[in-house]
């Protein structure tokens, strides 16, 4: 592993972090910065990322700032990343891990300065890079050890650590998770469960909304004075909607908190049903009680973390499926996934002493 420099005039030692675009997969980025932090303590770790991943970070002890960027998708716009790169080379920076795999982020620490620059090969990035990882393409590591294995040199199998990988890992404050609460209109003192009914590509990712409706009557017969939340962004409010019509004591929040509350809200939760979205990796690093379903996705590839995890996938052998939409039209690997199933293992969750909050638990 090669030494890093020392730092000059005083400033204190900084490891620079390109952050994926997307939720899901910064906080499974996260085990990296824990490796980098235990390699490096006296290394302060600063994140650079779009706006909408910032909450998430800011949920990560290992950071210590996060820098916010505004680039436009696809766009170069040359005078602002040589703005920002101005920005990277003032503040000094040792190494800077690069995760998202456009040459244009790739641009940033080459221009800044940085001399030692980490990261995957893709789009013509030799140069740019001068640490250089390799990903099989034709057998692709899942996305924890993917990011993860840039903390250690690039022909060192990765294999080899899996079983020492550290999970990924948020954390929410007290205070912070009752005034989210609150806001919400959620009691602090009341069971929570939470409903993650949407996905971020289209209708394939997502569990029909009857289903949910279905599970969430079962909850709620089992457990009268529970709350059940719907959590998801703007562009999930028409589905919790429609599910919030066929069960009117539903809290249907998608679209009305920040991503900073929904981060808090989950961390109260006693157990959290999601599709394969960025809130289920939140809910797995929180620790929270998970019942993730997969569809035309690998659950393999990214699965949940969490002490007491469940997923759930008929794993079709038409997946994984290109589009946004069924291509064969009947969805049948998310239809096909009954409510009966999810409630089962739900259950116990509403009986505490069932089941040991440590206790691990794998469902094929």
């Amino acid at each position: 592993m090669n030494a890093l420099v020392a730092p000059t005039g005083g400033k204190p030692k900084r490891l620079l972090i390109i952050s994926p675009n997307w939720i899901g997969d910064t906080v499974m980025a996260q085990p990296l910065l824990q490796l980098l932090k235990k390699q490096y303590p006296d290394h302060l770790i600063d994140v650079m990322a779009p706006g909408w991943v910032a909450p998430v970070l800011k949920a990560m002890s290992e950071v210590d700032t996060v820098l916010e960027t505004s680039f436009l998708h696809g766009a170069l716009q040359w005078k602002e990343r040589r703005r920002f790169a101005a920005v990277l080379r003032q503040r000094g920076y040792d190494a800077a891990y690069i995760l998202s795999n456009t040459i244009k982020f790739a641009l940033l620490p080459w221009m800044a300065g940085i001399k030692k620059r980490v990261g995957y090969r893709g789009e013509s990035r030799y140069g740019l890079i001068n640490v250089m990882h390799h990903n099989d393409k034709a057998n692709p590591l899942p996305m924890v050890p993917f990011y993860a294995a840039l903390a250690f040199p690039p022909k060192q199998p990765i294999k080899d650590q899996l079983s020492r990988l550290p999970k990924p890992r948020l954390s929410v404050s007290d205070d912070v998770r009752r005034a989210a609460m609150e806001e919400a209109g959620l009691a602090y003192d009341q069971p929570l469960f939470c409903f993650s009914p949407g996905a971020e590509f289209g209708s394939k990712k997502r569990w029909p909304a009857s289903h949910f409706a279905e599970l969430a009557r079962r909850i709620l017969q089992e457990n009268p004075g529970i709350q059940i939340a719907l959590l998801g962004s703007a562009k999930d409010a028409e589905v919790c909607l429609e599910i919030q019509q066929m069960v009117p004591e539903l809290h249907q929040l998608a679209g009305k908190t920040t991503l900073d509350q929904a981060v808090a809200i989950i961390a109260g939760a006693i157990g959290i049903v999601s599709n394969d979205s960025g809130l289920l990796h939140i809910a797995s690093a929180l620790n929270r009680p998970v019942f993730a379903i997969y569809g035309p996705t690998d659950p393999d590839h990214a699965p949940p973390f969490s002490d007491v995890s469940y997923s759930f996938s008929l794993r079709p052998s038409c997946a994984p499926c290109d589009g946004r939409d069924c291509p064969l039209i009947h969805h049948a690997c998310m239809q096909n996934i009954l409510p009966e199933t999810i409630w089962k293992p739900i259950q116990p969750l509403l009986t505490p002493t069932v089941i040991p909050p440590d206790l691990e638990i794998e469902v094929e």
